[in-house]
């Protein structure tokens, strides 16, 4: 499976950024996929995952911020990113994926930076 994010860019804090995915070679309705951040100096993180019934899951930090999404009939999925805050600096990385209380990313795609100024 190939995976290709895009959205990312260089926004102040407080402003929003939606973040794309595109998935080819796979059935993209069969995939469970999501998003890890990884920042400077920082260990890759969980940020939110979809379930291929469309259930979505979110880490503690964005829940209330962020918001994942997928079309099926696009094979894409998608992070809106509200109220952005500088640390949520980082390269985010879309990722197909497996877990359920706990995510992991099986495979991956190249990432996208987003930066937040203060």
């Amino acid at each position: 499976v190939q995976l290709q994010a895009s959205g990312g860019g260089l926004v102040q804090a407080g402003d929003s950024l939606r973040l794309s995915c595109a998935a080819s070679g796979r059935s993209f309705s069969g995939l469970a996929l999501g998003w890890f951040r990884q920042g400077s100096g920082k260990e890759r993180e969980f940020v939110a995952a979809i379930t291929t019934g469309g259930i979505p899951h979110y880490a503690e930090s964005v829940e209330d911020r962020f918001a994942i999404s997928r079309d099926n009939a696009k094979d894409t999925i998608y992070l809106q990113m509200n109220n952005l805050k500088p640390e949520d600096t980082a390269v985010y990385y879309c990722a197909v994926v497996s877990g359920g209380s706990k995510w992991w990313g099986d495979y991956w795609g190249q990432g996208t930076q987003v930066t937040v100024s203060s």
